[in-house]
């Protein structure tokens, strides 16, 4: 059986999510949020009063924790043991933990063995830190999404606000930067461009913009 996948890497806040969702939609594609399976751990690891930068405690955890996708009406549902944690997983804290836990090697191997697994059967659009580099290395189009932090704080800023949420736009500037340092940095799969991702800054594009112009690089990869 014969595979399309697409690989969209890049950091936090670029509209790595919300562009694979449409660009699944448009193709027929299954969507993968790998990092909202990342968010899953961290939350488990907050809620049991771990401290998601404690690597000993944190893989001790993972050894006992499932996650999986599911999905219900066309959206993708993220399963921690069983629960949809989807309501949960998209707070500022989280966020923190997810980045803190995505470093230890216990986490990773066990998320990206279930991330191949889908894979395996199914033309998939999966976005994340390290998919063009680690999780799907032979994908047939690999794109690198990115934008200025400043940009990135503005737009999370006005997603935080539209969901009744207070937000401090300079201060998720500075976890956007801190984030994007620990990243890049981390020792295990950090986020990188590798050489044959497509670089897309969409700082001065919209979101229909950006999603097109992915679309149409798509389009051309298919048809060869």
């Amino acid at each position: 059986m014969s595979v399309f996948h697409i690989a969209i890497d890049g950091p936090s806040g670029a509209g790595k999510s919300s562009t694979a969702k449409k660009l699944a939609k448009e193709l027929g594609f299954t969507y993968m949020d790998t990092g909202a399976m990342y968010r899953a751990v961290g939350l488990k690891a907050l809620r049991l009063g771990i401290d998601p930068m404690d690597e000993e405690a944190v893989s001790a955890m993972i050894g006992t924790t499932s996650v999986d996708l599911a999905l219900e009406a066309g959206e993708q549902q993220v399963l921690l043991d069983g629960e949809n944690v989807n309501p949960f997983i998209r707070t500022q804290e989280v966020s923190a933990a997810a980045s803190a836990v995505s470093k230890w090697a216990a986490v990773r191997t066990m998320l990206v063995e279930a991330q191949r697994s889908i894979c395996a059967t199914s033309d998939v659009i999966m976005d994340g830190r390290d998919i063009g580099s680690v999780v799907l290395p032979d994908a047939q189009v690999k794109f690198f999404l990115t934008a200025s932090p400043e940009v990135r704080a503005h737009r999370r800023t006005l997603e935080l606000q539209a969901r009744g949420e207070e937000a401090d736009e300079e201060k998720i500037l500075r976890e956007i930067i801190a984030r994007d340092e620990q990243d890049s940095s981390r020792a295990v799969s950090p986020l990188i461009r590798v050489p044959d991702a497509v670089l897309v800054d969409n700082s001065d594009m919209n979101e229909e913009e950006t999603c097109q112009w992915m679309l149409n690089i798509v389009r051309e990869r298919m048809a060869k």
